[in-house]
């Protein structure tokens, strides 16, 4: 049953945004007519950005080993699993791949400089040596560090893993150490959730110094950024989505795609979330003539770890940053570590409240930037979030097409055409 839209629904999924924007929108007035003086605010927003930075590593810790602890029946994944990861992967590389093309050719920060202290090129190394580094650390306590991000996630999904294997071969149904981590991710979720109350204060203190120190260069950039990006989804929607859809099933395949398609699109435009868009998605999905052992499976997941707009999103943070630093982006090895970090913010950080600021840790801390960058990308985030949440969502709809052929075969579609032709029937 699709889940029902109603104007109250919309306006309580855009509130912590509003606030956001409300707060950063005050700050960059307060810039403008403050201008030098409004230095004085800055402190405020540091507060925020300390809070945060104390409660991100546990969050991620706790979140991901207790997700992964609870895991019970993956076995009868099988073939659907290995071709969901698949097909995730290849729509994940061809997203990133046109951003690239795009942001390398139109910089969305061009000519934006802004001083954040001494920035330190890390030391030139292959990339071996640099994904070594980017992965692992030395000592556990240095594990325990928000320049860490990506060792740590690794080492709590092993853990969670472990944890998970221990319960089962011990044969137990519960498992202490797991209510553990699910109470003490629960309590992190809380605190973030706490400490989000102060962020358009914090991030409006922010924005009032940024605005008071950089001018009208700083919104300009915001300005040309959010123009470059949503005809970039659009268009990235109109092709390779009908694209994917002539791959699962032809002519055929683009008919259904965009005839059950839009509920979800408008579902996901209205409360930025792909979990929440998940009953209309099975709606869709079905009236497509999915098989629903492969929607049940595929739908859940892709609403987790299938994230081309969240790649897009991040690419796009990352080229941003590249321009106001005056660095180059451009190069094999700085596309692929860019398009491995998109991967892992998108897959790892959708589930977890604040996942936004937590992506932006991890650009920050494998480049080595100036944390203070951080209200900046993720303002970014904000301004972007409905309108990749879009593609995010409608991007696991084909996909379970796509992943239909290659489970049922060729002819799935003319198999189930019937069906989805009864259930248009029924629904005029």
């Amino acid at each position: 049953m699709s889940q029902k839209i109603t104007k109250a629904t919309v306006i309580e999924s855009y509130k912590p945004m509003i606030r956001l924007l409300i707060g950063i929108i005050i700050g960059c007035v307060l810039g403008l007519v403050l201008k030098e003086k409004a230095k004085v605010l800055k402190p405020l927003g540091q507060i925020f950005l300390n809070l945060m930075f104390t409660a991100v590593v546990p969050l991620v810790f706790f979140s991901l080993s207790s997700s992964i602890a609870k895991m019970s029946n993956m076995k009868r994944l099988g073939k659907i699993l290995k071709n969901t990861v698949g097909i995730f992967f290849i729509t994940g590389i061809i997203a990133s791949i046109i951003i690239i093309i795009i942001v390398t050719i139109f910089p969305p920060a061009k000519g934006v400089v802004i001083e954040f202290g001494e920035y330190t090129r890390p030391e030139q190394t292959n990339l071996l040596e640099q994904f070594v580094k980017a992965i692992t650390v030395g000592d556990f306590n240095l594990i325990l560090s928000k320049s860490a991000m990506l060792p740590l996630i690794i080492f709590a999904m092993t853990f969670g893993y472990c944890v998970s294997s221990v319960t089962k071969s011990r044969g137990l149904t519960v498992n202490p150490l797991v209510e553990t981590l699910d109470i003490c991710s629960e309590a992190f979720m809380k605190m973030i959730n706490i400490i989000m109350l102060y962020a358009p204060i914090g991030l409006g203190a922010y924005f009032a110094a940024l605005i008071g120190e950089y001018g009208s260069e700083l919104l300009g950039a915001y300005t040309r950024a959010v123009l470059m990006f949503f005809p970039i989804c659009i268009v990235y929607f109109l092709t390779c989505f009908t694209l994917y859809a002539w791959y699962a099933g032809g002519t055929k395949g683009i008919v259904v795609f965009y005839k059950n398609i839009f509920p979800v699109a408008i579902t996901s435009l209205a409360t930025q979330s792909s979990v929440a868009t998940l009953p209309t998605n099975f709606e869709s999905a079905k009236k497509m003539g999915v098989p629903e052992d492969i929607s049940s499976i595929v739908l859940p997941l892709g609403a987790t770890i299938h994230m081309d707009g969240t790649a897009l999103t991040t690419l796009m943070k990352i080229a941003f940053l590249f321009g106001i630093f005056d660095m180059n982006f451009s190069g094999v090895s700085v596309w692929l570590t860019a398009i491995a970090i998109s991967a892992m913010s998108g897959v790892v950080m959708s589930g977890i409240p604040g996942g936004g600021m937590m992506g932006s840790l991890i650009i920050v801390g494998f480049y080595g930037f100036n944390p203070e960058v951080i209200p900046i990308i993720v303002t970014i985030g904000l301004l972007t979030d409905a309108i990749a949440t879009m593609i995010n969502a409608t991007g696991d709809a084909v996909a379970s097409m796509m992943i239909a052929k290659r489970v049922e075969g060729k002819n799935w579609m003319e198999n189930t055409l019937d069906e989805v032709e009864e259930v248009e029937v029924k629904t005029l």
